[in-house]
């Protein structure tokens, strides 16, 4: 199974970059994608499929503001939009398909976490979602096995960004956030798992606008594909695409050696 994640950073203007272009030569079985910035009417209409993937999506109520979205090859036996947390819901940040066979319960998950760039009331956001996310995902793993793909908007450990020391005050490297997510991976057991096929520096996934930094490599790497013990074994490759620069985000795909 080929896993897919990309935070768009407006659905038409990526599409006009060219990025539904090249997910049609990616050969895909499930495509997440984060930040649609579009409402139902122009999404259902415009880019309700691409490749015989076909999406599921969770809008925000606020026009030209978040959103995500999760196309798959295979037809779920369910779809879940939201975590029944208004305050969350309300900005179009969860859609899951499970694919529940005898034997078998799995997720495929596209989550956009907060950022809390924009000042105190922004970062206070993200940590509530990250406390109310966390018992959601326990809850999840105690039943099915799933892969969570995400614009996390944390970068983890210093290999994770360029001028680490210069962030340590800024939100999406503070000291908090961080220690979120080594809660999540070394004491409950989740696997970032790009992190274990690669470990390697200078493996970014966003760039700031501003200056040079996408010219000279200055970036985080934000974006994550999540998954359970059982799966995450079962990935085989990982890679960041960067030939072409369809958003501020570049995809990330997975490879798992699993049926999809």
């Amino acid at each position: 199974m080929r896993f897919i994640t990309a935070n768009l950073n407006g659905v038409r203007s990526a599409a006009s970059k060219g990025f539904f272009d090249w997910l049609a030569q990616q050969q895909a079985d499930a495509v997440g994608v984060q930040e649609l910035k579009a409402q139902a009417d122009v999404v259902e209409s415009k880019f309700r499929s691409c490749d015989k993937l076909d999406g599921h999506f969770h809008y925000a109520e606020k026009k030209g503001y978040s959103g995500v979205g999760l196309y798959t090859r295979e037809e779920p036996s369910d779809v879940v939009t939201g975590l029944g947390i208004a305050e969350f819901d309300g900005e179009g940040r969860w859609v899951e398909k499970r694919f529940d066979k005898p034997g078998r319960k799995l997720s495929l998950i596209s989550v956009y976490f907060p950022s809390g760039t924009s000042g105190e009331e922004r970062q206070a956001v993200k940590y509530r979602f990250l406390d109310a996310v966390f018992p959601h995902l326990q809850a999840l793993k105690a039943e099915r096995e799933f892969i969570l793909v995400a614009d996390v908007n944390i970068a983890h450990k210093e290999i994770d960004l360029r001028n680490w020391k210069s962030n340590r005050k800024n939100s999406g490297f503070l000291p908090e956030e961080r220690a979120w997510l080594t809660r999540l991976f070394d004491e409950h057991g989740w696997v970032d798992v790009f992190r274990r096929l690669d470990e390697a520096p200078e493996r970014y996934t966003w760039w700031s606008n501003r200056g040079q930094s996408w010219a000279k490599n200055v970036g985080w790497r934000l974006d994550y594909q999540i998954a359970t013990p059982g799966i995450a074994q079962a990935a085989t490759r990982a890679e960041i695409y960067t030939a072409q620069r369809f958003s501020d985000d570049a995809p990330l795909t997975s490879d798992y050696a699993i049926a999809a």
